[in-house]
């Protein structure tokens, strides 16, 4: 009898519990059907995205290489997020396995980290467009934009096995009822019963590296863009340079911001509420708005994507 009971509590120590969505069963129904519309819109625009790059000679330059790679980490970040989210909210059991949370922590954290490097290798790419034309091609070879695609991942993959095993040698006798949607960082920091002022130190100089930097090099490049559409003197020309940088402005406004709020403000400030809806907001909502403001805003995608609609 006493072996049955240890054994149970030692199951439900290597287990956690995404308290996830309301527990008002009508509210749950309502958040399952808009999970469901935002994971398939962010499938199906994303791989849209893919596949009319791919298909379309005319979109196999650096801009559309980044663009495709950005459609592939907004696939792979929502499906790290959204599918758990759906999971906890139609099961009555709320319980997700230690290493299932760790690999999702894991797989999040990566691709979450290198959108955010890749956002700026976009921008760097719109700056030597804009400003050094004629040296374009030369600057953006193939070899050179593949380093550049890679180098997010590497850089997020480093981080990851930095963050998430120091995260996980915390012990967790506070509760192991996570008040948060899916297994990230922030919330377990909370459940520690040991101060984990290293983990914040390091999660804030990760953080703080990688977003600000990536920031810095995002803000750095409009302001020569700005500063090179404003030398223009047509007013159509201006309008027709920014409008290619237009849907890159509006994305990294939406990720970094709220990527920003999450992992950089004080734990003392932490709102359990705004940061379940921060977090839903860049880990499932903005990899599904990517593609529609990318594809509304660039005349070259809608163009490829209605020709290929009628030869069809």
């Amino acid at each position: 009898m006493d072996n049955s009971i240890a054994n149970v509590n030692q199951t439900l120590q290597s287990r956690f519990f995404l308290l996830g969505l309301s527990t008002d069963p009508h509210l749950q129904v309502l958040g399952f059907l808009v999970f469901v519309v935002i994971y398939l819109i962010a499938l199906l625009g994303n791989g849209l995205l893919l596949i009319t790059v791919r298909i379309s000679p005319k979109l196999h330059t650096p801009m559309y290489f980044f663009l495709s790679n950005l459609s592939f980490i907004d696939i792979c970040f929502s499906s790290t997020v959204v599918p758990v989210i759906l999971m906890n909210t139609v099961s009555a059991d709320k319980s997700i396995s230690r290493g299932s949370c760790i690999s999702q922590m894991f797989f999040h954290l990566t691709v979450g980290s290198a959108e955010c490097m890749l956002l700026a290798i976009m921008a760097y790419d719109r700056f030597v467009a804009i400003c050094k034309p004629l040296h374009y091609n030369s600057i953006m070879n193939m070899r050179f934009c593949i380093i550049l695609a890679l180098t997010p991942w590497i850089i997020a993959f480093i981080n990851s096995c930095i963050q998430v095993p120091i995260t996980w040698r915390l012990p967790f006798c506070r509760s192991h009822h996570v008040n948060h949607l899916f297994c990230e960082v922030p919330a377990f920091l909370r459940l520690s019963c040991r101060d984990p002022w290293l983990n914040v130190v390091a999660m804030y100089v990760a953080a703080g590296t990688m977003a600000l930097f990536s920031f810095l090099l995002t803000l750095i490049s409009y302001v020569y863009i700005i500063s090179t559409i404003l030398k223009i003197r047509s007013s159509q020309g201006r309008h027709a340079v920014f409008s290619t940088c237009a849907s890159h402005i509006t994305v990294v406004t939406l990720y970094y911001g709220a990527l920003l709020f999450n992992y950089l403000q004080p734990p003392s400030s932490h709102s359990l509420e705004i940061d379940n809806i921060v977090s839903v907001l860049y880990s499932a909502v903005t990899p599904m708005l990517n593609p529609i403001i990318y594809s509304i805003r660039n005349k070259d995608v809608k163009n490829c994507i209605i020709q290929k609609i009628k030869l069809k």
